[in-house]
């Protein structure tokens, strides 16, 4: 009886776990699924960014210092940057398909940038025809990350800032207004179209680094790795780098605003998939254990991950 008790509790665990089972989305399920998720996390995106700043002011406040040091130094790191920039000289072939080169699209008519926008619509579009979640949901992300760097960068930030670009060389008064040897040129009035503008007032950050940054951390995070987004985002940008024209500083703060725009991008997603737990839960702990042999005197060191 204690037999039949027990194979029958099996088969009936068995029969609940088959029909609790979620059957596999078909490619029209996964599209709305990655869509509905990742437009109602947008709210999210922007609290995690918050937290970013907000949860360690102390952090915070160390960065600002470091940033302020940076402007005040700003004439001896550019002209020392500009030297190197000098001596960069390459460019990358042309990946636009001719039927888009009159396009106004920065991300889809400029020859650096379409390095990062088609690979990553590559990445989409390949997603979506093999019905893979993931790959759709680090697609949609990495859009996030270049309309939210365009937001908070070119719209936002350089209006605030209103910072001149610096003249290329320094000292040398080659280009006249509005480009400028006064480090602390900041405050000035944009002019024409805010997301087209010229270069007067739209020095701090750089839209290019934010974005840049901000992709890489995208897929750093999403892919776990580290050299390929990383060392593709830094092939792009020093291809016609003298055309960036920017101060060291302008790079520093778009590089650390872009790393904060994808890693909350991320992180936001992540909670809404359920991944954000997880890898909260994840544990490493490391056992010293000291050894002593006739061959070997030292401390052992055991990790459990």
């Amino acid at each position: 009886m204690k037999l039949f008790t027990t194979y029958f509790l099996l088969l009936f665990t068995i029969m609940v776990s088959s029909q609790n089972q979620q059957k596999a989305k078909n490619h029209f399920q996964t599209a709305g699924h990655v869509f509905k998720t990742s437009f109602n996390t947008i709210p999210n995106d922007f609290v995690y960014l918050g937290k970013e700043f907000s949860d360690d002011w102390k952090k915070t406040g160390y960065y600002a210092a470091g940033v302020l040091g940076l402007i005040a130094t700003d004439k001896i790191t550019t002209k020392a940057f500009q030297n190197i920039e000098k001596n960069i000289d390459y460019r990358l072939p042309n990946l636009t398909p001719h039927f888009l080169r009159n396009s106004k699209n920065m991300w889809i008519n400029n020859t650096e940038n379409t390095y990062l926008t088609y690979p990553i619509i590559g990445i989409y579009l390949g997603s979506l025809i093999t019905n893979n979640e993931k790959g759709q949901f680090v697609g949609v992300n990495a859009f996030k990350a270049i309309a939210y760097s365009t937001l908070i960068t070119q719209v936002t930030l350089k209006t605030v800032f209103g910072r001149n670009r610096p003249e290329f060389p320094l000292n040398t008064n080659t280009k006249g207004y509005p480009f400028t040897n006064n480090n602390w040129d900041f405050f000035n009035g944009r002019e024409n179209a805010i997301l087209l503008s010229d270069p007067k007032a739209t020095g701090m950050p750089s839209l290019h680094v934010t974005t840049y940054f901000a992709l890489a951390k995208v897929l750093q995070m999403e892919f776990d790795n580290y050299w390929v987004p990383y060392s593709l985002m830094t092939a792009v940008f020093f291809s016609n780098v003298k055309g960036h024209q920017h101060w060291v500083s302008d790079m520093v703060v778009g590089g650390i605003i872009g790393t904060l725009i994808g890693r909350s991008i991320v992180r936001s997603s992540w909670k809404a998939r359920g991944i954000l737990e997880k890898n909260k839960n994840r544990r490493i702990s490391l056992n010293y254990i000291p050894k002593f042999s006739s061959e070997f005197t030292g401390l052992k060191i055991v990790g459990t991950f």
